[in-house]
């Protein structure tokens, strides 16, 4: 490195943003993501004893993946390469799997290749790489926010241990924030600023688990905020709001009026009102409310207030559920609506839940009767011979339907399901009466 690219590399450093200078350097500054770097993980031994073989991160914007590959360059006596699939092709790697065939032939040095947005490779560049990761003459590191089961080749992906990272919690978020504020070297210590209470609460919230969108905001905060009459830059609820342009949501996640919200959609759905239904639902979605919290919420409403009214309330509810998994915000909020507004508008019934609720109740507080032999598993008496049961199968009688004793005897002519009269559960009246008066 000549004079003139060491001063522009320092300049670089010095001007870069706030989450690119405040980057951890070691393991043990990374916050967040225990589940696969917390001290006795195989991936946090790995990297510490320099033994790591290719790997793919992926998770949503700002958890750490290009900070992982950072913090492995530091520690690993390796050769470490950078490219980025948006502005990388084949000629970029197939110089870069020369160079470690050089390493590795001249020094015995292996080389670690980091390619960041490895989903944006195609088929043909994905491929190139096989038979060096195969070999070893590169150790890949991949990072991507897509799923890297749909959106990275299988075969390499067979050569590669996968590790998903997940959203940083509020805390997380938080102490990142603090130790901006306060790292005098890379951070914005020097400026003297402090930020109040509800404005890290609401910047943590509002962050969605992407520490650099908090961290931009703190820097833009410090950086267009005047310092108060005691000299020091305050960072306050309006500061924040303005620097993110969001406002603050009244709502806490523990609190009564997340409770309140969640019964308000609840309630609406069950009262058949699609647009207060969608309002309460982008009132939690502003807040930050976890999704998956809310599908299943969804899922219980199409079970007990729509039940067999519209059978396909639960299906398109627990579709919705598994989508919104996948998918990820911000486009979960249309399968969510789409959701809730079919919850909202179909046709009512309880009468599920009712059952079930009667019936756990006649269990609980009576006496357990026996089943009725005909209905038992079919047993072999102390000879070895089967005994007869009276079972009869009801696909051997006209309309598949034979009339017999199913519940205990003493329970005889007890009724736990009732269907209403609304929606499907119609047909299910008649037919049900049809099969017990015998009208076929």
């Amino acid at each position: 490195m000549d004079l003139f690219e060491y001063v522009r590399s320092e300049n670089l450093k010095n001007e870069s943003p706030l989450a690119a200078r405040l980057r951890p350097s070691t393991l043990d500054e990374i916050e967040g993501q225990e589940h696969i770097l917390s001290g006795g993980k195989m991936l946090y031994r790995a990297i510490k004893a320099d033994k790591l073989s290719s790997v793919i991160f992926y998770g949503p914007p700002g958890t750490g993946k290009t900070t992982i590959a950072m913090v492995i360059a530091n520690t690993t006596k390796a050769g470490f390469k950078q490219l980025n699939a948006t502005t990388s092709g084949k000629k970029d790697m197939e110089e870069v799997v020369k160079e470690a065939k050089e390493a590795a032939g001249m020094y015995g040095k292996k080389t670690i290749l980091f390619i960041d947005e490895i989903h944006r490779f195609n088929k043909a560049q994905q491929d190139y790489l096989l038979p060096f990761v195969e070999d070893g003459t590169v150790i890949l590191i991949g990072a991507t926010t897509e799923n890297p089961y749909f959106e990275v080749n299988g075969a390499l992906l067979s050569r590669s241990l996968i590790f998903e990272l997940k959203p940083l919690s509020k805390d997380n978020i938080k102490n990142i924030i603090l130790r901006a504020l306060s790292d005098r070297e890379k951070g914005l210590g020097a400026y003297g600023a402090d930020i109040e209470e509800d404005a890290s609460e609401f910047l943590s919230e509002v962050a969605n688990g992407d520490a650099r969108a908090a961290l931009n905001a703190v820097e833009l905060a410090v950086l267009t905020t005047e310092p108060g009459s005691d000299g020091k830059i305050h960072i306050t609820l309006d500061v924040a709001e303005d620097c993110i342009q969001r406002k603050a949501a009244r709502y806490d996640r523990n609190g009564d009026n997340h409770y309140d919200t969640i019964s308000a959609f609840i309630k609406s759905m069950r009262g058949s009102d699609p647009d207060a239904a969608v309002y309460y639902l982008a009132r939690m979605l502003y807040a930050g409310e976890d999704i998956k919290f809310i599908a299943r919420r969804i899922m219980i409403c199409a079970a007990e207030d729509v039940g067999l009214a519209d059978p396909m309330a639960l299906v398109v509810a627990t579709n919705a559920a598994l989508a919104v998994e996948r998918v990820g915000l911000p486009e979960s909020r249309i399968i969510l609506s789409e959701a809730a507004v079919y919850v909202a508008t179909a046709p009512k019934s309880n009468a599920s839940y009712l059952a079930i609720g009667d019936a756990g109740r006649v269990v609980e507080k009576e006496s357990t009767p026996g089943i009725p032999r005909h209905l038992q598993n079919v047993h072999a008496d102390s000879h070895g011979e089967e005994r007869e049961q009276g079972y009869l199968y009801a696909h051997d009688y006209p309309h598949h339907y034979v009339k017999q004793q199913y519940l205990p005897y003493e329970l005889s002519g007890r009724e736990f399901y009732k269907p209403s009269g609304e929606g499907y559960e119609v047909k299910i009246k008649e037919h049900m009466k049809r099969l017990k008066e015998g009208d076929r």
